[in-house]
C-alpha cells in the first residue's frame, strides 16, 4: 500500500449491533442490575483491507455512526486518523460530546487503527510504539449477584490460573460488603492483590468507614466509592482512607476534560479510561499523554481486547481489566482474543491490527434487528 499521496480514501463503513444475555439471568454491582450487553461493531474499509472497532454501549449509539458519521467522512483519508476524529468530535457539538457521541467516536477510531496497522502490516503495539512487551491484568467480577461461594471460586480460579491480583463489586450492603471481601480474602490467600468496587453506591463518611474495615482484608484498590462525578468526596475518601488503599474513577470519562478535571482535583491515585468510551485509541492516548504530564498511574476499563496493543504502548497504564462479561464476549466472537499468560496479556506481533478478526457465522444469533 503505496501512493504519490500516501493517501487511501476509506471506501466503505458498516456498523452492527449484538445483544449478548449474561451467563446468569441477571447480573449486579452496587447501583446497577443488567440481563445482557449489546455490543456495537464498526467495520471500515480501504485499501483493500477492513478494520474493525467497537465499543459496549446501547442500538443509539450505532444509529449515530450509520445516520451521520459515514456519510460526513466518506473518502477521507484512513492513514490522517488526527484528523477524522477531529472532524468526528466537532461534528458532536450540538448533540453532546460525551456518552452516546463519544462512544460512536470510538467505534470507529478504534476500527481506523486497526485498518492503518493492516495496511502497513503491522501489529498495532508496533505502530503506536512499544512501551512493554506485556499489559499486566486484573481478574474482575465478582457481582453482588453472586452468592458467597461463586464469588470466591471466581476469584480464587483468576489466583490459580496466574493473575495476581482481582477484582469484586461491593455497594448492596455495607454489612455484607465486610464479610464478602473477608470471605474473598481468605478464598485467595495472602500473596494477592485484592480490589473492591463500589460503582458510586457508598456516600463519603460511610465510603470512609468501609475503607477502614476493608484494611482487615488488605484491600489495596477502593474503586468509585462514591459517585464518579463527586471529586470532592473521592478527594475526601482518598486523603483521609487507609495510606495503603488507591482511589481509582474514570470509566465514565468520555472526554479529555473530564479526565484533567478528576486529576486537578486531586481525586484519584490511579486514573481509569477505556477506549470504547473516551473516543477510541486516540483519546486513550490523549488520556496517557495527561498522566504522563502529571505523574498519575493509568489503568485500561474492561474490554481487554481493545486494549491489550494499545496498553503496551501507553506510558503510564500500570493493567488492564480482565473484566468477566467482556472476556466471555470477546473470546466467543472474535478469533484471536487473547488470554493472559503468567498474569499478562501479550500482544500476537504475527497478527496485523488489533490481532483479532470478528467471527460473523458465530454473531448472527446475537444480531440485533
Amino acid at each position: 500500500m503505496r501512493t504519490s499521496s500516501y493517501t487511501v480514501p476509506l471506501e466503505d463503513l458498516r456498523v452492527s449491533t449484538y445483544r449478548i444475555p449474561t451467563d446468569a439471568p441477571s447480573e449486579s454491582d452496587g447501583t446497577y442490575v443488567w440481563t445482557a450487553t449489546t455490543l456495537v461493531l464498526v467495520r471500515v474499509t480501504g485499501g483493500g483491507a477492513t478494520g474493525i472497532g467497537y465499543t459496549y454501549a446501547d442500538t443509539a449509539t450505532a444509529e449515530l455512526i450509520r445516520g451521520s458519521f459515514k456519510t460526513l467522512i466518506a473518502g477521507m483519508n484512513v492513514l490522517s486518523i488526527g484528523m477524522i476524529w477531529t472532524k468526528l468530535v466537532d461534528a458532536v457539538r450540538n448533540v453532546g460530546r460525551t456518552g452516546i457521541a463519544s462512544m460512536a467516536i470510538s467505534a470507529v477510531d478504534s476500527a481506523l487503527w486497526d485498518l492503518k496497522a493492516k495496511l502497513l502490516q503491522l501489529p498495532l503495539v508496533s505502530l503506536l510504539g512499544r512501551v512493554r512487551d506485556a499489559a499486566p491484568v486484573y481478574g474482575s467480577g465478582g457481582f453482588t449477584s453472586y452468592s458467597t461461594r461463586q464469588l470466591c471460586e471466581q476469584l480464587a480460579g483468576w489466583v490459580e490460573a496466574g493473575i495476581p491480583r482481582v477484582k469484586m463489586k461491593i455497594g448492596r450492603d455495607a454489612a455484607a460488603d465486610v464479610a464478602r471481601v473477608a470471605a474473598a480474602r481468605r478464598a485467595i490467600g495472602d500473596n494477592a492483590e485484592l480490589f473492591v468496587d463500589a460503582n458510586g453506591a457508598y456516600q463519603r463518611k460511610q465510603a470512609l468507614l468501609q475503607a477502614r474495615r476493608f484494611t482487615e482484608s488488605s484491600v489495596s484498590w477502593f474503586e468509585e466509592p462514591v459517585y464518579h462525578r463527586d471529586l470532592r468526596g473521592l478527594r475526601f475518601v482518598r486523603e483521609h482512607g487507609p495510606p495503603g488503599m488507591e482511589i481509582s474513577v474514570g470509566e465514565y470519562g468520555y472526554a479529555p476534560s473530564t479526565f484533567a478535571s478528576i486529576v486537578r482535583a486531586g481525586a484519584v491515585d490511579v486514573l481509569q479510561a477505556d477506549a470504547s468510551r473516551c473516543e477510541g485509541i486516540t483519546g486513550l492516548l490523549v488520556v496517557d499523554g495527561l498522566c504522563d504530564a502529571t505523574m498519575t498511574p493509568l489503568s485500561t476499563h474492561c474490554a481487554p481486547s481493545l486494549h491489550a496493543h494499545v496498553a503496551c504502548a501507553a506510558k503510564r497504564v500500570r493493567h488492564v481489566e480482565f473484566f468477566y462479561d467482556h472476556v466471555r464476549i470477546e473470546q466467543m466472537l472474535f478469533d484471536g482474543a487473547l488470554v493472559p499468560k503468567d498474569g499478562a496479556l501479550h500482544p500476537d506481533l504475527c497478527r496485523p491490527g488489533l490481532g483479532i478478526e470478528f467471527k460473523e457465522a458465530d454473531a448472527l444469533r446475537y444480531e440485533c434487528a
